[in-house]
C-alpha cells in the first residue's frame, strides 16, 4: 500500500519504499521469474508449481496492496496536493533524504567508480525533474506507452514514475480513469505496465547481480538527484493551459522559506519540519520492521 500510494505522488517513487522496506531485491527477481518457461507451466496444468516459481503470494500480496492503495488514496492525495502541499512535500522530502543514506548503506566499498556511479545518478535524476511538462493525445498507443515508461520509473527508487506521466500530459488523465473506473484505458495503461515491468526488471536483476555497488549507488543518486522535485517551497515561473482548460504550472523555481514569505504566502515552516521529520521516523520504522522479518 505503501508503494501504491508513493506512486501517486508526482516526484516520490514506489521503488524507493521497495527499497527501503527491504523487499526491493525480492521484487525484481520475482518479476523476472515470468517468463515463457513459468508460463508453459500452466498451459501443462502444473499451477502450483508455477505459483512456486513466481514467489506467487508474494506478488499477489503485494500487488493487491498497490491496486488497493491507488484506488483509495488517489482523490485523496490529489487533495492534500492542493490543500496542504508544503506539508505533504516536507513529509517526502524526508523520506527521501534518509531512504538514500539507507539504501548508500548496503555499498560494501566506495571506490572510484563507485562515486561516479552515484553522481551520474544525481545528474539523470535532476535533468528529469527538470523536464517541461508537454501533452500528448490520449489515444491506445500512447496510453501503453505511457505506461510501459512510466512502470519502469516506478521500479527505479527515485524515479518518479507518476511524474513522467506529467512530462507526457497523462498523469491527471490516468488518475481520473482510475476514479471513474474507465475499463478500457485501465487495461491498455495495464498491459503497457505489465510489458515494461517485465522487460525493465531483468535489466535491473542482472546489474545487481553482476555489479551490485555501483548499482546501489546509481540508486542512491537517483534518489538524491529526485529532491529537486520534492522541494516544498516553490516559486511558479510560467504557467500553461491543459486540454480542460485548467492553468496548470509548467515550470517552478524552489526557492527559500523566507523568499516565499516575501511573496505573500504562508510557509507553515513549523510544519513543514514536523513532517520532514515524520517522514524520517517512517523510514527508520520501516527498516527496523524489516530487520525484525528477517530476523524473525
Amino acid at each position: 500500500m505503501g508503494m501504491g500510494g508513493a506512486d501517486i505522488i508526482p516526484g516520490v517513487s514506489g521503488g524507493t519504499i521497495a527499497f527501503i522496506s527491504g523487499i526491493y531485491e525480492e521484487l525484481i527477481t520475482s518479476i523476472k521469474s515470468i517468463n515463457l518457461e513459468t508460463l508453459k507451466l500452466i498451459g501443462t496444468g502444473r499451477f502450483l508449481e508455477f505459483w512456486k516459481r513466481i514467489n506467487g503470494r508474494f506478488l499477489i500480496v503485494l500487488l493487491s496492496g498497490i491496486l488497493v492503495s491507488l484506488i483509495s488514496l488517489a482523490n485523496l492525495v490529489t487533495s492534500l496536493m492542493e490543500t496542504h502541499p508544503i506539508q505533504l512535500w516536507s513529509f517526502f522530502f524526508g523520506l527521501i533524504v534518509v531512504s538514500a543514506l539507507v539504501v548508500s548503506r548496503d555499498i560494501q566499498k566506495w571506490t572510484g567508480m563507485v562515486v561516479i556511479s552515484f553522481s551520474f545518478g544525481c545528474l539523470i535524476a535532476f535533468l528529469i525533474t527538470q523536464i517541461v511538462p508537454g501533452e500528448t493525445p490520449h489515444t491506445i498507443p500512447w496510453i501503453f506507452f505511457s505506461g510501459a515508461i512510466a512502470i519502469c520509473a516506478m521500479i527505479l527508487p527515485g524515479i518518479s514514475g507518476s511524474f513522467l506521466l506529467i512530462m507526457m500530459g497523462k498523469y491527471l488523465f490516468i488518475i481520473k480513469a482510475l476514479t471513474e473506473f474507465d475499463l478500457k484505458v485501465i487495461l491498455v495503461f495495464s498491459t503497457g505496465c505489465l510489458l515494461g515491468l517485465m522487460t525493465f526488471s531483468r535489466v535491473i536483476s542482472w546489474l545487481l547481480k553482476k555489479y551490485k555497488d555501483f548499482t546501489i549507488a546509481l540508486l542512491a543518486g537517483f534518489m538524491i538527484g529526485s529532491l529537486n522535485k520534492v522541494w516544498p517551497w516553490k516559486q511558479t515561473i510560467s504557467t500553461f493551459i491543459d486540454r480542460h482548460g485548467v492553468v496548470k504550472p509548467m515550470i517552478q523555481e524552489n526557492i527559500l522559506p523566507n523568499t516565499y514569505h516575501a511573496l505573500g504566502y504562508e510557509t507553515f515552516l513549523w510544519q513543514a519540519i514536523l513532517f520532514f521529520v515524520l517522514g524520517v521516523g517512517v523510514v527508520f520504522l520501516l527498516e527496523k520492521l524489516a530487520i525484525n522479518q528477517k530476523n524473525g
